[in-house]
């Protein structure tokens, strides 16, 4: 470990020893801290780089301001500087994002959303306050001198988190941490320590002052993970996803031996999984929220039925409107709202055409409800079978297989991705010989029905299945 970070800190020296020479010079400590140091133990450091010391952020931005390329103060209210700096790095230019953070206390009281900052004097008193202690780890620039006074070094070689001080004393501070024990466990894939879950069991309603957009935050950072698995379940297995996403630990129904279903949860999870394999290169968060929301709407819709089926009749549906709204309440972008909650509303399309040959119509109709979700679409649906009958598996592997065959086809024949009328508004005003008004957009969705149906029309066949239209309607 110590090998690779001594090699990891020799790569970005040029960058953080000129840093740090201009902090001694003006009568300042400097060190690498938190993440930095923890990803270079672990090999793995990149060009985002954090540090501490005990300049003022005021003394702070006359230091970085002449060095730094560009600056920005958006966290200086809790003594971050933020910087961007672009160095030579032996034979190639790179670019680094640094943040600069004066020694400082944080803690929250019953009824803040916000911490309140008070800053210190010793490194060592920052380092008790932060989340765990393999994020508690210093590197003091320019001397390289390495300083772990909470054992962090030993936690990260047995792949354990645990916090510097009590975990009730961390959590209270800023219950925040109770999410990001389970983001780190899901991104570092390690084991979160007994007293820390037995805090994070005791203390989970104090998650409830704690802003949604950090919350939201650490929940995009933990299903985006390469583990994000590990991390949910410990929300649920915590009771802290009572409190940030209920509609998850609902998925787990309670079922008897008259009323027999698959595990909605376990289910969930499976999925999540299967959709992170179909990703193509970075992690796809719409694609993750789907998988992970696409059957909240079971609980809500579960009936059981008089031959002994349990049946979630328009789960899709009433998922799609609980997705929004939770998506929503944890004030997501509105386009990630739509695209997640449409999918969630789509998933069950696939079987709705059952396992026969597709018709032209009906392929048009699912690339067109689908629109720029379709390579999404695709990787649910496929995501969505869990079923340990390996027939049953193949089968339904085999329909979508030819589901994707057949829009191959029809997209070498007509455009299908963005399917039109074959007369615009424009056109069937003239034919029609009327001006706007409510009957040019029943016109054009009866001409896109016939779109729909019956694939591209030439223009003299359109006009006169307008005209037709038109006279029908007396």
């Amino acid at each position: 470990m110590q090998r690779r970070a001594v090699s990891e800190l020799l790569r970005v020296s040029p960058v953080a020893d000129d840093l740090a020479r201009r902090f001694q010079e003006a009568g300042f400590s400097l060190a690498l801290v938190g993440g930095s140091v923890r990803d270079a133990l672990l090999g793995r450091l990149g060009n985002d780089l954090d540090f501490t010391t005990d300049a003022r952020p005021e003394d702070v931005l006359k230091i970085v301001r002449p060095w730094a390329d560009s600056v920005w103060e958006i966290g200086i209210a809790f003594g971050t500087v933020g910087c961007q700096k672009d160095a030579r790095v032996g034979d190639t230019d790179q670019r680094f994002q640094v943040e600069v953070t004066t020694y400082r206390s944080e803690a929250y009281d019953r009824t803040s959303r916000k911490p309140e900052v008070s800053y210190g004097d010793s490194i060592e008193e920052d380092l008790v306050r932060r989340d765990f202690t393999v994020n508690a780890m210093a590197v003091a620039l320019p001397e390289k001198e390495f300083i772990d006074p909470h054992g962090g070094l030993d936690d990260l070689a047995a792949h354990v988190l645990r916090t510097p001080g009590t975990p009730e004393e961390s959590f209270s501070d800023d219950p925040l941490r109770m999410l990001r024990a389970a983001r780190f466990a899901a991104q570092l894939d390690f084991d979160v320590a007994p007293e820390v879950v037995a805090a994070m069991k005791d203390m989970a309603a104090r998650i409830e002052i704690v802003s949604a957009e950090r919350v939201r935050d650490e929940l995009n950072k933990l299903i985006i993970s390469a583990h994000p698995r590990k991390g949910l379940a410990l929300l649920v297995d915590t009771g802290l996803a009572d409190h940030v996403l209920p509609e998850l630990p609902a998925l787990r129904l309670e079922s008897d031996e008259h009323h027999r279903h698959k595990d909605v949860y376990d289910h969930s999870l499976i999925v999540l999984e299967q959709a992170i394999d179909l990703e193509e290169a970075e992690p796809d968060l719409v694609l993750r929220l789907a998988a992970l929301l696409h059957d909240i709407g079971k609980p809500r819709t579960r009936r059981f039925e008089s031959d002994g089926r349990v049946s979630f009749h328009h789960h899709e549906v009433v998922g799609a409107k609980m997705t929004k709204k939770r998506m929503t309440a944890l004030k997501y972008p509105n386009e990630l709202v739509k695209d997640v909650s449409r999918l969630v509303e789509l998933h069950l399309r696939f079987h709705g055409y059952g396992t026969g040959e597709w018709t032209d119509s009906a392929v048009r109709r699912y690339v067109r409800d689908a629109g720029p979700l379709l390579g999404r679409l695709h990787k649910l649906t496929r995501s969505d079978c869990t079923t340990r009958n390996k027939r049953k598996a193949m089968a339904l592997s085999r329909a979508y297989d030819g589901l994707e065959e057949r829009i191959a086809q029809l997209k070498e024949q007509e455009e299908l991705d963005s399917i039109r009328p074959d007369l615009d508004g424009k056109q069937i005003m003239e034919i029609l010989g009327i001006g706007p008004g409510r009957e040019i957009g029943e016109a054009y969705t009866f001409l896109l029905e016939l779109r729909l149906e019956n694939g591209p029309m030439g223009h003299d066949e359109a006009v006169a299945a307008l005209k037709e239209w038109w006279a029908a309607r007396g």
